[in-house]
């Protein structure tokens, strides 16, 4: 049976699906998918702490689920602007994990990390799996895929 290593962009997919979409990302169907494919044997939410009750809720569903929740404080800058980026802990994750595991899954549309799935699959002959919301996705993190898996249809949870 397969090895897997699940990675969830939170913030990306929550803008993405919302965008494309207009409801929200269903958690649930993708554990379920990627499960058919063999054992998670690691699953990673990477999201942003505002320290709402809501938030909180969402993340004890994700921990239900199975994914170890991992969390940075919402920063907002004096600009106005705001900060809370998880590329850097995405990646370093993903690569520990990829010598571990026989396939990598990453939920987001993110393109920052088609160079770390193009290293992953070239040093650790690891499948490197994408979902990711059409139209929003980065051609180059498709390509850098060994497969892309389009969010739509059930991977959304209607309203």
């Amino acid at each position: 049976m397969k090895k897997i290593a699940l990675f969830a962009d939170v913030q990306n997919l929550y803008y993405t699906v919302r965008q494309a979409h207009g409801c929200h990302f269903n958690y649930t169907a993708l554990w379920a998918d990627v499960g058919r494919e063999g054992e998670i044997v690691e699953a990673v939410a990477y999201a942003i702490d505002r320290g709402d009750s809501k938030q909180q809720q969402f993340q004890q569903i994700l921990r239900n689920l199975g994914f170890d929740v991992r969390l940075k404080p919402f920063i907002q800058r004096s600009d106005g602007s705001a900060k809370g980026d998880w590329d850097v802990g995405i990646t370093l994750d993903v690569i520990d994990a990829a010598s571990r595991v026989d396939q990598v899954v990453l939920a987001s549309g993110d393109g920052d990390f088609d160079l770390l799935l193009e290293r992953v699959i070239q040093r650790h002959g690891t499948e490197a799996v994408v979902y990711g919301v059409p139209g929003l996705t980065a051609l180059s993190l498709i390509r850098a895929a060994t497969r892309y898996v389009p969010i739509e249809g059930k991977l959304l949870l209607k309203h």
